[in-house]
């Protein structure tokens, strides 16, 4: 009788202890505390925001026909109204329309693993390479069909140097011209880097500063990682992605959690839990994108509910 209460205290005690390591790594409570703070604070940010609940799944989990690869990171070009990405074994470029078709491969030399992407200007990209730590500025033009990286101009950032869980995502600033790279995880961090010229960086011309874009509220980066990182120009949003715990959430420029999109089935319409998301940007007219690896194209549109 002893040794089956031992034996029943035990389990309760292994239970017990596995429920409390998974609300600890994946922050259940702290993704319940602000999914209820941010829904109190709908109507503060009524036409101030994207306001994540409001989207709906338009295009769910599309094979994107003519990529096996591993898909990573995403942006938006404004001019040519597509989608870039980049992809590693091997490195290269894919450009997409907004419907998730290919239109095109970029072959990509001198980068071992290429994990993020963004649009500045004109012609102007940038690439992370997770292997080497480093940022580079490159050309893509409409009839482009190579890019390589030697002698381009690129960026170095040493910080937390730990091999494949290093900077993943990154997002340029068009208003205040400066780049966000995040962090995957150990720890999770977001950086920002200032005084880039956008038209033509180059290594002497450097006159930078980085430092670290921290939430005006202790604990609020709530997710387990980061997987990519998009900045909303009209707001001036901060959109950040989390592979682990599946959710998109919209921070204000000062840092305070806005809303957030959870990437789980029955949210936002989705049939399905969205599988690997890895890359996300938004268009101009306010459509959200998501890639999932390795080829799973997302569309979501808002649909303001009814007052």
């Amino acid at each position: 009788m002893i040794r089956a209460r031992s034996r029943k205290t035990l389990f309760l005690a292994l239970v017990l202890a596995f429920a409390v390591a998974f609300a600890w790594y994946f922050k259940v409570l702290a993704l319940g505390y602000y999914w209820l703070g941010t829904t109190l604070g709908a109507a503060q940010w009524a036409g101030k925001s994207l306001w994540l609940p409001d989207y709906r799944v338009a295009v769910e989990g599309l094979p994107i026909q003519g990529l096996t690869r591993n898909a990573s990171g995403l942006t938006f070009n404004t001019e040519t109204g597509t989608l870039f990405t980049v992809i590693n074994r091997p490195p290269q470029i894919a450009e997409l329309d907004t419907e998730g078709r290919l239109l095109r491969v970029i072959g990509l030399e001198g980068v071992k693993d290429p994990e993020g992407i963004t649009y500045v200007q004109g012609e102007s990209y940038v690439i992370s390479d997770e292997d080497s730590h480093r940022m580079y500025w490159v050309r893509i033009g409409r009839d482009t069909q190579r890019v390589s990286v030697a002698g381009r101009p690129s960026l170095g950032i040493g910080i937390d140097r730990l091999h494949n869980s290093s900077f993943e995502g990154i997002s340029w600033d068009g208003v205040h011209k400066r780049l966000y790279v995040v962090r995957e995880k150990l720890p999770m961090r977001v950086l920002m880097v200032t005084g880039l010229d956008p038209d033509t960086p180059s290594a002497s011309g450097f006159n930078i500063d980085i430092s670290e874009w921290k939430s005006s509220r202790a604990g609020s980066l709530f997710m387990s990682d980061l997987s990519s990182v998009t900045l909303h120009d009209p707001t001036g949003h901060l959109l950040l992605l989390s592979d682990e715990s599946a959710l998109v959430v919209e921070y204000a420029s000062d840092g305070r959690p806005v809303s957030m999109l959870p990437l789980w089935r029955g949210f936002g319409g989705l049939r399905r839990k969205v599988p690997q998301p890895e890359g996300v940007a938004v268009g101009p007219d306010g459509r959200l994108y998501l890639l999932s690896e390795p080829n799973l194209f997302y569309r979501f549109e808002r649909v303001p509910k009814p007052s």
